[in-house]
């Protein structure tokens, strides 16, 4: 445990409870479209080991498996691995857990690292990233919300909503360019990115399958790609 967040908030991501908020048509939307924007994402080649930083929610861990390559999951308490030991298909997955900004890996273990659901929930998020890079050979895969879309119009009236350690329900936005000046401080530069929904998520659940349409039509016309939220991006070691 990190004496700078008292509870990481991937406990609450890794509980059943949480997995439930995916089960209805819109979450189950939502996870197709982050699913999509891995793929993109993943690199081609080269890919043999894999830390996904807080993924005791499974949602990356059947898809990076799917390449092949060691997969382990990295949590902040042994309590984030109940869901990814529940289900016999990730049984070639390996967990550890500890301190998610001074992980016990040593530098460049890991081809990818890659970490969903978690950097806009974190106080320290800066420091988060420098280990993220510390311990990855290639590539870093994260998402974050973006302050550069739809539903940032909700900060007007409703304020900042600032991460709460241990509470996935508040979170942070950043400020286009933010992200990636972290990941330079770091040798990693921007590779691709794939924005997932420009409508708010609270539309996909009110709407159905109306705001299902209206997303796909608005990533074909190219609205998505402009302003689209959370933002899935990959960055990459700058070789010497």
């Amino acid at each position: 445990m990190t004496a700078l967040d008292v509870t990481w908030p991937d406990l609450e991501t890794s509980s059943e409870a949480y997995a439930h908020r995916f089960e209805d048509e819109a979450g189950a939307y939502f996870l197709e479209v982050q699913r999509r924007g891995i793929a993109h994402l993943l690199p081609a080649e080269g890919l043999h080991s894999v830390l996904d930083v807080g993924g005791g929610h499974g949602q990356l861990a059947e898809q990076l498996v799917e390449t092949g390559a060691a997969v382990t999951v990295y949590g902040s308490d042994p309590r984030c691995a109940g869901r990814l030991m529940r289900d016999p298909g990730l049984d070639r997955v390996t967990f550890d857990n500890g301190d998610l900004l001074a992980t016990p890996y040593d530098d460049a273990s890991f081809d990818l690292v890659t970490s969903v659901r978690l950097i806009g929930h974190v106080n320290y998020w800066h420091v988060l990233i420098a280990e993220l890079c510390r311990i990855s050979r290639q590539s870093v895969i994260i998402d974050y919300p973006s302050m550069f879309s739809p539903s940032a119009l909700r900060l007007l009236w409703t304020g900042r909503r600032r991460p709460v350690a241990g509470d996935p329900g508040t979170y942070r936005r950043f400020r286009p360019g933010q992200i990636a000046a972290c990941f330079a401080r770091h040798g990693f530069r921007l590779s691709g990115e794939y924005r997932q929904l420009t409508l708010p998520f609270g539309m996909h659940r009110r709407y159905g399958p109306g705001a299902i349409r209206v997303e796909e039509r608005l990533r074909t016309a190219g609205a998505t790609a402009w302003m689209g939220n959370p933002v899935l991006a990959r960055f990459d070691r700058v070789q010497a």
